[in-house]
């Protein structure tokens, strides 16, 4: 799914958005540093899990900051021993490379091989913003758009997990 792809399919819903081209932003401190990047905009962290035979497959998406535990998410999910899934795998399912994944790559999986996992904390912002499966641009939603139009226009039922905050340092995975 390409970034004009991406464009194309949201202007055809007339689904409302914001769009920005800028340089590569590799990490979430890029997405952070642009200039749009306001306190009402919640740029979300998105990590692509499996199974440990890599049989099942979750797009997980959570804030910026909000440290990521493995077997949070796992418990949570009820699913033994998920880990990140091999770059391989993303490449595959999702056509995208490592800094290019979003949620809005679900409009090109119709046979539903990857479950959205939305942590219901990425509601409470005004805006919602993502990479239109491309690290060069930027798509920004209201987040009542993105929630109640995007998705179901990516036919895709999400699940919504209330993700703890980790309380030890010595706990949290590097994500």
């Amino acid at each position: 799914m390409t970034k004009e792809a991406v464009r194309k399919c949201l202007d055809e819903l007339s689904i409302p958005y914001e769009w920005y081209e800028h340089e590569a932003a590799h990490t979430m401190e890029d997405c952070l540093a642009l200039p749009y990047a306001a306190p009402d905009v919640t740029f979300c962290k998105n990590i692509f899990l499996c199974t440990r035979q890599r049989t099942s497959f979750y797009l997980y998406v959570t804030l910026p900051d909000k440290p990521f535990r493995t077997a949070d998410v796992s418990k949570l999910l009820t699913v033994s021993r998920l880990s990140f899934a091999p770059e391989k795998d993303m490449q595959e399912l999702c056509q995208l490379s490592s800094g290019s994944l979003s949620p809005l790559t679900l409009f090109n999986d119709p046979d539903d091989l990857i479950v959205l996992v939305l942590d219901r904390d990425i509601r409470r912002g005004k805006r919602i913003a993502f990479h239109p499966c491309d690290n060069t641009a930027t798509v920004i939603f209201p987040t009542e758009v993105f929630t109640e139009r995007v998705i179901p226009a990516m036919k895709h039922r999400p699940v919504w997990l209330d993700v703890p905050w980790p309380k030890a340092k010595e706990d949290v995975d590097d994500a």
